[in-house]
């Protein structure tokens, strides 16, 4: 049970909407073509704003269609209408793209496109943004588990091309599909973790520490602030974390749950050191410049992680989408001025749940 939103618009010459009897013609026809195609439309009210057209009318199943022509030619048509789950679209594909050329031929459009159905509303969201902040619309097709902890809302949905993926405060996190995610970000046959002690900061969802394991390292130690993550994915996610989320302490690993920057206080303190720290916890911020809470966060971050890396060691983390190098540049910048002098590599891989590149960075000591 959702509400339908379906967008059209066309390119007309600009005169069609300033010159009044131009305008009353494009009207006319515009309200024609819909009358064919929407059985009982009734015009509900005419406004001129700023220059501009504005008509609402009424269709069939309680729609709402509202016309906008804009001064420089842009005129648009938006159908809402609310939609049980079995029952008929009022427009599906077919019927969208007939009424666009019906709308583009009677006003003469140099343009027009009409875009398929915006669900708005049901029990679990579709859209969820790239780096850059363009929309994506997923294949899922149930809500799996939801509840929202002391920190965020969690989610785990099903699509049906991905499978199951964790979603933390309306962000698409880790799919099934996301394997690639963690083998850069740990550089898979890049990197030797034989032998070694780790550890990483984040990482809820258990892919990271699953795969580590897998490399025979000497020990891991993960600090993750939320519970109910790991209880989650441990439970709907095991493709992912395999069983390694199920036990807190093993001889081969130990999950601590708390916050990682009081951990690493402590680590500092006991002059504790590593071969390896994942920085597996919030991304890259999208920003005009590196201020503010998260890049302070991330800096922070930074600083206290080289102090706990044996001089060969390295910090291993993701940055953002590689459609965002700004954010990118801004990180490489704090990276240049922390405490310690510090050199880096970087890596990409495109992430299926994503829908882009990844860049990862490798940094460590100089």
């Amino acid at each position: 049970m959702v509400a339908h939103t379906v967008l059209l618009d066309f390119t007309v010459p600009s005169s069609q909407v300033i010159d009044m009897e131009k305008r009353a013609n494009l009207k006319a026809n515009i309200t024609n073509v819909l009358k064919e195609h929407f059985v009982g439309l009734k015009h509900l009210t005419e406004s001129n704003v700023d220059g501009s057209l504005l008509i609402l009318f009424t269709g069939p199943k309680s729609s709402i269609i509202t016309v906008r022509g804009y001064p420089e030619g842009l005129v648009t048509v938006n159908i809402e209408y609310y939609k049980q789950d079995e029952e008929e679209a009022l427009l599906n594909f077919e019927s969208a793209r007939d009424l666009e050329t019906a709308l583009q031929a009677t006003t003469s459009a140099s343009r027009s496109h009409s875009i398929i159905p915006i669900k708005r509303g049901g029990s679990y969201d579709r859209y969820f943004p790239t780096a850059d902040e363009r929309l994506l619309e997923y294949d899922i097709d149930k809500l799996v588990f939801e509840t929202r902890s002391p920190y965020q809302k969690v989610q785990i949905v099903h699509s049906k091309s991905l499978g199951n993926m964790l979603i933390l405060d309306e962000l698409q996190n880790m799919s099934e599909a996301d394997l690639i995610y963690t083998e850069t970000l740990m550089q898979r046959g890049k990197e030797n973790y034989e032998g070694k002690e780790i550890v990483i900061l984040g990482g809820g969802d258990g892919g990271l520490l699953w795969e580590l394991l897998k490399e025979n390292p000497k020990h891991v130690t993960m600090l993750e602030i939320d519970d109910v993550v790991m209880k989650a994915c441990s439970q709907y996610m095991r493709s992912v974390c395999g069983d390694c989320l199920d036990k807190r302490k093993t001889p081969k690993y130990e999950i601590i749950v708390g916050d990682c920057v009081k951990a690493l206080s402590h680590m500092i303190e006991e002059g504790r050191q590593f071969d390896y720290v994942f920085g597996d916890l919030t991304d890259i911020p999208i920003s005009t410049t590196p201020q503010g809470d998260a890049w302070d966060f991330i800096r922070l971050i930074l600083n206290s992680s080289m102090k706990v890396l044996k001089p060969t060691g390295k910090y291993m983390t993701h940055g953002n989408g590689a459609s965002c190098p700004e954010s990118l540049k801004m990180y490489e910048d704090v990276l240049s001025d922390l405490s310690m002098p510090v050199k880096f590599t970087k890596d990409s891989a495109f992430i299926p749940s994503f829908f882009e590149d990844w860049i990862f960075y490798q940094v460590s000591l100089k």
